[in-house]
């Protein structure tokens, strides 16, 4: 191995311009040595050329052209093509509406003292959609807000959850309750501040009742309570009346529903999105011809006295004789129209016009009026009235066992006696059947078996059949009050018939409506018709004095120290609406004071009584008495300081 070191290699340069021989070397000893070559420069770097760029310039040109033609047709489509589509869509997503309710008229007595009234409320309402998943981000949103919100509006949380995720997933609006009091909203919009507030702060907290709202309204208000509750009836949670006056005259009452339209967001309208809004038109005031005060007399009267015979249940009629106007209907028991919760099905409604029984001895009155009027007898007709009368296939007979009464037709009435009213009415004819066709041709002249002219929801026109089908009994019966029927109101219209001088003036319980711009506008004025004569009218008036001023009347307890009183009392079997049977009585005092001068009717029934007497002169004429001084006091009506006639009630044979 040589210690000689490799010869370098020679990395070749540049190339150099060649030199003449000369000028490489030197000649001769002295010369300069010639020069060593230059040490060798590395190579440059090899360079890479890329490839043209234009090719994927025109590729991503190309792309995004394609994607915004893309664009392009989409929104010609959606502005051109199926703009109206979905403008529609976009407006029934962003716009919804909501029905503005009319206020409800006031219902006042005759003074303009309110019986029913509204106040502030609102419409618990959501948006079904916001408690679903998408926008709550759970899966039980209307199972939390149903939770949360049943306590409050007490309602069953099944019933809640089943308005919160109703079947129609794009439904926008549903009523979760009606008229609720600034108290329940309030509980409620608090509640749903408070978890907004939490969820700001606590992201595992979502707010459940973010789409809870309220529409204002009106709640149905009865400030004075139970007081005539029977004529006033109720509003349904529909705000729509349910019975009685609200019924009658809901139309009048409710007035007209508004709408609104506005955009939304979250459940919040937009304020600056613009509005479409219809007002409401208020509903008009009505204004009865009830008066409140009398009203509460009368049914305070007949509250006791159902109390204390421990009776099923009784009414009170007070009727101006000259108008016709009724000044108080009470029903005892009654109800709260302020909280139906407590009140018996039995009890609603308004017994007074709706009920249908047999009056008894108060309609002999109209027996004695067809009497009179056909001349078949007077006031002082001798009757004699023997202990028993056999008449078809029935042995007839009064009240109480008695010797053979020796009575004028006066007396007949005074002392109700059933034999002599059957004497005197088989005068009307010269057959029975003739006799039958003149009775029943005035008791409906009095008004029976037709509806009073009132339009009360569900009133009764009682039961008369035709005097053809009468059969053996009724002929007989129906004289004296059996075998027929009538409501209350019908009864105190007789009355009121005679004390008008013989002319029936339509009943009536509304004056008239105030409308919203404050213009009052009377009720049509009523229907009147003849019955009987003035003279016929003066000599029944005397007659029924005779029952409550002579010793041997049935109406004693029915006196007012100054004044002079006709009146009548009437004692039936009662039908028991439960069975169809004879169970009972019916117990009944009507009149009208002053005899002379008539202004008030006060007709009183009490039905079954069980403790106490039955008879309607000792349970319903305390009644009479005590309703009829009040209304007197209270419509200032003195007394003639006439005598009375004192009509003989007997005779000697």
């Amino acid at each position: 191995m040589s210690d000689r070191e490799p010869p370098r290699r020679r990395v070749p340069g540049p190339a150099r311009p060649s030199r003449p021989a000369s000028a490489q070397r030197r000649p001769g000893p002295g010369g300069r040595p010639a020069r060593r070559p230059a040490p060798g420069r590395p190579a440059a770097p090899r360079v890479i050329r890329l490839g043209s760029p234009r090719p994927r310039l025109r590729m991503v040109s190309l792309a995004l052209t394609l994607v915004l033609l893309a664009f392009v047709v989409r929104l010609l489509q959606v502005q051109a093509v199926d703009a109206s589509s979905y403008t529609a869509k976009a407006e029934q997503n962003r716009y919804v509406g909501q029905v503005l309710a009319a206020e409800r008229g006031e219902i006042t007595d005759r003074t303009g003292v309110a019986f029913a009234t509204s106040e502030d409320a609102y419409d618990i309402t959501a948006d079904p959609t916001m408690f679903a998943r998408p926008q709550l981000k759970i899966d039980d949103g209307p199972e939390q807000a149903a939770a949360l919100l049943s306590p409050i509006l007490g309602q069953d949380q099944a019933t809640l959850v089943r308005k919160l995720r109703p079947q129609d997933r794009d439904l926008r609006y549903v009523k979760l309750a009606g008229r609720q009091t600034p108290q329940v909203w309030k509980q409620i919009r608090d509640l749903r501040s408070a978890l907004s507030a939490k969820a700001e702060t606590d992201r595992t907290t979502v707010n459940v009742l973010a789409g809870v709202f309220s529409v204002p309204s009106s709640k149905r208000v009865y400030p004075n309570g139970d007081l005539a509750a029977g004529i006033l009836g109720w509003v349904n949670a529909d705000g729509k009346g349910g019975g009685g006056v609200e019924q009658q005259l809901n139309a009048t009452l409710a007035g007209k529903d508004g709408k609104i339209r506005y955009a939304q967001s979250g459940g919040r309208q937009v304020p600056t999105a613009g509005s479409t809004e219809t007002p409401a038109v208020p509903g008009s005031d009505v204004e009865l011809t009830i008066d409140r005060d009398i009203q509460w007399a009368a049914q305070n009267a007949i509250t006791d006295q159902v109390e204390q015979s421990k009776a099923d249940r009784g009414y009170v009629i007070v009727q101006d004789t000259r108008t016709g106007e009724i000044l108080a209907m009470a029903n005892s028991p009654g109800f709260d129209p302020n909280d139906l919760s407590k009140a018996h099905a039995a009890d609603l409604g308004n017994p007074a016009v709706q009920d249908a029984y047999e009056p008894g001895s108060t309609a002999k009155v109209m027996s004695m009026a067809a009497v009179l009027e056909e001349n078949a007898a007077t006031p002082l007709t001798h009757v004699t009235v023997p202990n028993r009368l056999h008449r078809g296939d029935r042995l007839f007979q009064d009240d109480v066992d008695h010797a053979t009464w020796y009575l004028t037709l006066n007396g007949v009435l005074a002392k109700s006696s059933n034999i002599g009213t059957i004497l005197a009415t088989g005068q009307l004819g010269r057959t029975q059947a003739e006799t039958n066709r003149i009775l029943y041709s005035y008791l409906r002249k009095f008004g029976i078996g037709s509806h009073t002219g009132l339009g009360f929801p569900g009133e009764t026109k009682g039961i008369l059949a035709a005097p053809g089908t009468w059969s053996t009994s009724q002929q007989y019966t129906i004289p004296f009050g059996q075998g027929m029927s009538l409501n209350a109101l019908q009864a105190a219209s007789v009355y009121s018939t005679i004390a008008n001088g013989g002319v029936r003036v339509t009943p009536t319980l509304v004056r008239g409506a105030r409308g919203p711009d404050g213009r009052f506008t009377p009720a049509h004025p009523p229907a009147r018709s003849r019955v009987v004569s003035q003279k016929t009218a003066k000599a029944l008036a005397q007659m029924l004095e005779s029952v409550v001023d002579d010793e041997q009347g049935t109406g004693a307890k029915a006196r007012i120290p100054g004044y002079r009183v006709a009146g009548k009392t009437g004692t039936a079997n009662r039908v028991d609406p439960a069975t169809g049977t004879y169970k009972g009585y019916t117990s009944s005092f009507a009149g009208f004071a002053p005899a002379d001068n008539p202004r008030i009717t006060v007709y009183c029934a009490i039905q079954n009584a069980t403790e106490g007497s039955y008879f309607g002169g000792q349970i319903c004429g305390p009644v009479f008495k005590q309703v009829m001084e009040f209304a007197l006091k209270t419509l200032q009506v003195p007394p003639t300081g006439a005598k009375a006639a004192n009509l003989p009630v007997s005779f000697t044979p």
